[in-house]
């Protein structure tokens, strides 16, 4: 069997209807026909894109990661394909470059990944396989204190066609977040600032649909177990894991969309979505975000006090604002289209084999 493109999912990833996270997401929107898609184990109905095929971990005395690296070598001479990619996973680029051209899509801060933390590990990586950031804020993390070396942005993106129909004047007066519910998402602020301004605001509702992974079996944490009764008496409803069509049926409902990311956010695929569903979107300063939605958003740190408070009701107050914002959304969406996308990602892949294949370099 032959495959054009080997595409290797991070372990805990699944190419599964209803259990899929981001990355599986991206990968299904991008992937041709001929692909292949490697994840760990058998799943029951496979994403879309390209065609599944299990990693079969080996039954000898490894490490877990080892047994991983084996069983991805196993996948590429079964598939033969002409470029490889892996998707956050510095050390198994680095390692699978040794068996035929590797690219690496990195949709999080490289600098805190095995294999990449360190400048002599990044500019090793760099001469071996061909090296794409999700955002220019990737790229400039791998970058650091790194010598001349050559990388790429590829941007995440979305598939209009996927997005729900939305009808004028249909909007609910409903505050989402969505998302991974975490401390690094700003859950527990929103909570907050929604507690502190929902007296002035009658009519509107707050809504948190997520859980601490992707998937119906997402575990309840502590921290979970400490947001739930602080949410309920601020009267913010959590709905828990909902399928990704539910949460896009849910930005495409709700008049206000808030991302209050601690952490700084590499891309902002939830930002994205919303911006495409046509709501007004609150998001973090940080990050990759504030290049992400320009000027269809507005910013508000979750922890500087009364910031988050100040731009939920700004939105909540002013209808006109609102629609502006939504209408910003859509069109500054529309650049991160999935046509635009394929085109590029097709050149980094050409880009990718050829990389492999130049004199080596010392």
């Amino acid at each position: 069997m032959r495959h054009p493109v080997l595409t290797i999912l991070p372990p805990r990833e699944r190419y599964e209807a209803g259990h899929a996270g981001a990355i599986s997401l991206l990968v299904s929107r991008g992937a041709r026909f001929s692909d292949a898609v490697a994840g760990i184990g058998r799943i029951g109905t496979p994403l879309p894109g390209g065609q599944y095929l299990p990693l079969i971990l080996p039954g000898i005395p490894l490490p877990r990661n080892w047994r991983f690296r084996v069983a991805c070598v196993a996948m590429m001479r079964f598939c033969r394909p002409a470029l490889t990619e892996i998707h956050n996973r510095p050390d198994l680029a680095r390692f699978l470059a040794r068996f035929g051209p590797v690219r690496l899509v990195l949709h999080n801060d490289p600098c805190t990944m095995r294999g990449a933390r360190s400048v002599r590990q990044r500019e090793d990586l760099a001469r071996h396989v061909l090296v794409c950031g999700v955002s220019d804020w990737v790229v400039r993390r791998f970058r650091e204190g790194c010598g001349p070396i050559r990388t790429e942005v590829q941007p995440n993106f979305i598939d209009f066609s996927e997005l729900p129909a939305q009808v004028a004047g249909q909007r609910q007066r409903a505050v989402l977040f969505a998302g991974r519910v975490v401390a690094n998402k700003g859950v527990d602020a929103f909570v907050r600032a929604w507690d502190n301004i929902r007296a002035r605001h009658p009519g509107w509702k707050a809504i948190i649909m997520g859980a601490d992974r992707f998937g119906p079996a997402s575990p309840e944490t502590p921290y979970l177990a400490a947001l739930r009764p602080r949410a309920a008496a601020a009267g913010v409803m959590m709905t828990g894991y909902r399928p990704h069509g539910e949460v896009l049926k849910a930005m495409a409902e709700a008049a206000i969309v808030v991302v209050p990311s601690r952490w700084e956010e590499p891309f902002g695929m939830t930002a994205l979505e919303a911006m495409g569903c046509g709501a007004a979107v609150v998001a973090s300063p940080v990050g990759a975000l504030p290049d992400l939605v320009g000027d269809a958003a507005l910013l508000a740190s979750p922890d500087v006090a009364g910031a988050l408070e100040q731009a939920l009701s700004r939105l909540m107050d002013d209808e006109e604002l609102r629609t502006q914002l939504g209408e910003r959304g859509r069109e500054r969406a529309a650049l991160f289209d999935v046509e635009a996308a394929r085109v590029r990602q097709e050149e980094l892949r050409q880009a990718a084999i050829a990389f492999a294949v130049r004199p080596p370099q010392s």
